[in-house]
């Protein structure tokens, strides 16, 4: 168990000035996040473990603790984010850390600079990790073969968003427990999602059993042949949502984008709405208590009800909460493992 002591009024902890902590269970060995695919189910394990105890110090009057105290997390968003973004940057400073926010818009990007220069420019002026947000898909990976900073991937393109993953996967565990032999239904626009397929690697790891369901047009069909592993869930691709939600213990809604329409991968979001839209009385094949989440953020009335939305299954503002305890334990174990 990882145990933090608390920080007092000037920002240093209480009995242990430079904040460290008693070191974890296991040892963090990535440099990168860069996705889900890459980490073992002691990672995950470890991850969560990390996270009861970021969740323990938000829960205290100060909320904050030094122990990253030297380290500087620098913020790279090359598109627009509002939980991302700030649960980042408010895990950062919760640790103690110091936080450089870059916007695209405003660097010199806007004068042609190159993501390899970008993120060499970065690490020079002392950046240790680096969260990058990029609409291209890799772009975080290759941002971590030009730097030695750590980097996580705030979000790439339509490729992996692995943090979104990791604050789903906890939050469910909040409510059910393990997570093995647990039905998860995501549905909506898999085939442009990131955190479908982030969600998809982290929850077959965790022995879940995985269906994804939505308009065949938006169905990566290729997800179905996926190798299956020695304790590892299983992956359903169907466009039937009856069948899909039947016995459920927890469903996902993914966003959807206007421009899938207008690529005509869409007839109308009226007719998305009449298949798709998770409703109560579709919830009704779920198990009773089924958890009901959702990424954002949502378009209530299109790929979900206002009143599952905002119900007694819909554990969404949870969510967001959680990506803050979820960042700050990411952090704390990348920044911990580049001191040793």
């Amino acid at each position: 168990m990882v145990s933090i002591k608390p920080a007092n009024s000037a920002g240093t902890e209480v009995g242990q000035p430079q904040g460290a902590p008693e070191p974890p269970t296991t040892v963090w060995a990535l440099k990168d996040l860069l996705d889900t695919n890459t980490l073992s189910m002691k990672d995950l394990e470890l991850v969560f473990e990390t996270t009861d105890t970021m969740v323990e110090v938000r829960e205290r009057p100060v909320g904050r603790v030094a122990t990253l105290r030297g380290t500087t997390v620098v913020t790279l968003f090359y598109e627009n984010s509002t939980r991302t973004r700030a649960s980042f940057e408010i895990a950062a400073k919760a640790l103690g850390a110091d936080v450089i926010n870059l916007a695209a818009a405003t660097s010199s990007v806007g004068k042609g600079e190159s993501l390899v220069d970008t993120v060499r420019t970065i690490e020079a002026v002392g950046a240790d990790i680096l969260v990058i947000r990029h609409p291209g898909s890799g772009a975080a990976t290759l941002a971590a073969r030009h730097t030695n900073a750590s980097v996580i991937n705030g979000g790439d393109g339509a490729h992996a968003h692995p943090t979104q993953a990791l604050l789903d996967l906890y939050t469910m565990r909040q409510h059910v427990g393990d997570l093995e032999h647990r039905k998860v239904v995501i549905v909506g626009d898999v085939l442009h999602s990131r955190v479908a397929r982030s969600n998809l690697w982290a929850l077959r790891k965790a022995g879940a059993q995985v269906t994804l369901c939505g308009p065949s047009t938006l169905l990566p069909r290729s997800l179905e042949s996926l190798p299956v592993h020695e304790g590892a869930g299983t992956c359903r691709v169907t466009s039937n949502l009856g069948e899909a939600l039947e016995e459920a213990d927890i469903v996902m809604a993914l966003r959807i984008q206007r421009e899938r329409q207008e690529q005509g991968l869409l007839p109308s979001l009226r007719e998305y709405i009449r298949n798709y839209q998770i409703t109560e009385e579709r919830l009704g094949n779920a198990n009773p208590n089924a958890l009901v989440m959702h990424p954002g953020p949502m378009n209530e009335g299109v790929e979900i009800s206002p009143e599952v939305a905002h119900g007694l299954r819909s554990v969404v503002r949870e969510q967001v909460a959680n990506g803050v305890a979820v960042r700050m334990a990411i952090l704390f174990l990348m920044a911990t493992a580049r001191r040793r």
